[in-house]
């Protein structure tokens, strides 16, 4: 292959749209039947992902957070925040690792964080009302947390929070590590509108049993986003075709 001919093949791959194509890790995961979102979303710390479906007509918003605890018998947690930037005033599902032989499924909590305290055994009421809760365990030591959130009429962005712990005590998260990774574990969830970077469109939800938040087509955005990684794709398919031939 001639030098500068090389040199217009990554140009191309290099492409912000080849780019996102390649890092949107989040759109390869695999849930249980019945359980599918419209976007996702590679969160840029701890190895977390959001996967979530917007009902703007309902203001309902069905969530799949992705994670590893900090270590085997941890907790992952995932929230929203309409006050702030960090914990306090955060509306978290959290998901406890489950115990004994590693076979029962992780344990949800729900936590309306007021200020940095330690956090109890018991579920708090969220600001945001939860349904359709449920957690499971994936593989690589993963946990996936799911929920429903009503969130207020008109809401188009909030901030999230996300964050995961090593261990537990008598059914209560412990405290987290401190690491920047930890500290930096949040970013801000655009729910209609413009896409964040990294999302990436998956299939749209199926209709869930237990009545949780409504399924949406995707929006006009995705689709966009959609075409601006398929056309980039293909003309560098085409361009590898036609040097076979020279």
């Amino acid at each position: 292959m001639r030098p500068h001919t090389l040199a217009l093949l990554l140009l191309l791959l290099a492409t912000p749209a080849a780019t996102r194509l390649a890092s949107a890790a989040c759109a390869g995961e695999k849930f249980p039947a019945g359980r599918a979102y419209a976007a996702c979303e590679d969160l840029p710390k701890l190895g977390a992902s959001l996967h979530w479906t917007y009902d703007a007509a309902k203001s309902s918003l069905s969530v799949a957070f992705v994670a590893a605890p900090a270590a085997a018998g941890g907790w992952v947690a995932w929230g929203l925040n309409p006050t702030g930037e960090g914990m306090a005033g955060a509306q978290a599902l959290v998901a406890l690792a489950g115990s004994g032989s590693g076979s029962a499924a992780p344990t949800v909590r729900t936590y309306n964080i007021t200020g940095y305290v330690p956090l109890g055994n018991v579920s708090t009421p969220l600001d945001f009302p939860a349904t359709d809760l449920a957690a499971d365990a994936a593989a690589g030591g993963r946990i996936r947390v799911y929920g429903t959130l009503q969130l207020r009429e008109g809401m188009r962005a909030v901030n999230q929070v996300w964050q995961v712990g090593a261990s537990s005590t008598a059914g209560a998260p412990d405290k987290h590590a401190f690491q920047p990774d930890n500290l930096g574990a949040k970013s801000k969830l655009v729910l209609a509108g413009k896409s964040p970077a990294a999302a990436s469109p998956s299939p749209a939800p199926a209709p869930h049993a237990s009545g949780g938040g409504a399924a949406s087509s995707k929006s006009p955005n995705a689709a966009a986003a959609a075409a601006g990684v398929a056309a980039p794709v293909a003309l560098v398919l085409a361009l590898v075709g036609f040097l076979a031939t020279v």
